[in-house]
């Protein structure tokens, strides 16, 4: 092995055998919030939603907020691995391990946030035994359950040479209880030519399938309101919308990860500035097609200026709502498009800026779509009022801290770069290439 494939391994496997006092103490303030966001829905199950600002007229909040959120952001790991294997682009090799497992992930907690809006999780049987075909709500269960399913094969296939890897160079520097862990789920894994061979089927397999499953999840997250005769739901374009806007702020969540990780890590050699400078040219094509979705949904309800559009079109423009809306427009669209389409601009840190702007701005654009519909008076009557109680905000900072503790806790379990796939593109990328630029260097990389 030479002394390349020598470093790889050795980054690799760092975060998984050294473990500092900040990642102590950083684990511990994730738990703490975990802890707080799980005693405010423990409070809810006893006192019941009473205890939210969820009434008869806005019976989703937050919580169905953070729903299609998490599908939402689901879409970046999966999605986009899978499209950019089918391509064969080559520059993905570093970056699909990261971007697979924010779709298993973010499926996990956005799937709890419809139990938590619920508030009698006990009937959630009923569901199962008594749901009705034609619901919206039956189709996504079955999408979700089924996307999630494919994601962890998807995401479990890829990671068994680096486990076996793990198991191999590890032996004597963890506890005997991981190592065994390790050599169980490597199934055996010598990285034989026939295994190689049956791994690639088997992902190749996997990744044509997740692409349609993938699309169908958030075209039905969509259904659940374009079903539904409201102002502002009420669209033939939320199916292409919602799917666009999910791989839009999937993206970002992939470039705000990657960043992170990259500092923390000091992954700069594998995570360069051209998987932040292509993700960018992605995220910058998303922007502009969602930019125009936008711009035809408002335009075409504004032109009719039907009398419940009306009402609620003046309360995004410049009525109650109009902060979070234009928040949306500004922060999460024109700001992070300007950023990735000029080229002074188009530096690492800018687009990390960028990417967190884009999923704050995509946060509150699922606001929007939630809550003022549901505000909107049905009768001759005042809008109704929603401000989230702090049994709402708790859980909702509990499952982003959630979201980022799974991470914080794989990222010592499992290696976050996929080595085997690093290595495989060296076997195919010219051996001249590879000797004049091994390893770029933080330097070369615009930090």
């Amino acid at each position: 092995m030479d002394s390349q494939e020598k470093q790889l391994e050795a980054t690799v496997l760092a975060p998984m055998t050294r473990t500092s006092r900040g990642w102590y103490a950083w684990t511990a303030f994730l738990v703490a919030l975990v802890a707080t966001g799980f005693i405010a829905y423990v409070y809810q199950i006893q006192n019941g939603l009473a205890v939210t600002a969820l009434r008869d007229q806005v019976i989703w909040g937050l919580y169905i907020t953070n729903f299609v959120f998490f599908i939402g952001i689901s879409h970046a790991g999966t999605l986009i691995s899978a499209i950019l294997r089918v391509t064969h682009a080559e520059w993905r090799r570093p970056v699909t391990r990261l971007a697979e497992f924010i779709t298993v992930v973010a499926l996990m907690i956005g799937g709890l946030m419809p139990i938590i809006d619920l508030g009698r999780p006990d009937r959630i049987p009923h569901l199962l035994l008594y749901g009705q075909i034609g619901s919206p709500i039956i189709w996504d269960f079955i999408a979700i359950t089924t996307y999630l399913t494919g994601s962890i094969i998807y995401l479990y296939l890829p990671l068994i040479p680096d486990i076996a890897l793990a198991r191999d160079r590890l032996r004597g520097k963890i506890h005997p209880l991981r190592l065994k862990l390790y050599s169980l789920i490597a199934m055996g894994w010598r990285d034989l030519p026939e295994q190689r061979a049956k791994l690639e089927r088997a992902i190749s397999i996997m990744m044509v399938l997740i692409i349609p499953i993938a699309v169908s999840v958030h075209t039905v997250v969509s259904w659940l309101f374009a079903m539904t005769l409201r102002a502002g739901w009420n669209s033939t374009i939320f199916g292409p919308y919602f799917v666009v806007g999910a791989i839009y702020s999937g993206i970002a969540g992939i470039i705000t990860i990657m960043y992170i990780f990259r500092r923390v890590y000091k992954l700069g050699a594998y995570l360069t500035e051209k998987h932040f400078r292509y993700l960018g040219y992605l995220m910058l094509v998303l922007g502009i097609i969602y930019f125009y979705f936008t711009f035809a949904e408002y335009l075409t309800t504004g032109y009719k200026m039907e009398e419940g559009e009306k009402f609620l079109l003046e309360e995004l423009m410049r009525g109650t709502y109009a902060f979070p809306f234009w928040v949306f427009i500004v922060g999460g669209l024109v700001l992070p498009v300007l950023i990735t389409a000029l080229p002074w601009t188009r530096t690492i840190p800018l687009i990390a800026v960028a990417s967190v702007l884009v999923n704050i701005g995509m946060w509150l654009k699922r606001f929007v779509i939630v809550v003022p519909s549901l505000a909107l008076p049905l009768l001759p009557t005042a809008w109704a009022v929603y401000t989230p109680t702090w049994v709402e905000v708790a859980i909702t900072i509990g499952s982003f801290a959630g979201f980022a503790l799974v991470f914080t806790v794989f990222s010592k379990l499992f290696p976050i770069i996929s080595a085997w796939e690093v290595k495989a593109g060296w076997e195919h990328a010219p051996a001249a290439q590879i000797a004049q630029n091994p390893a770029p260097s933080y330097a070369a990389s615009g930090e």
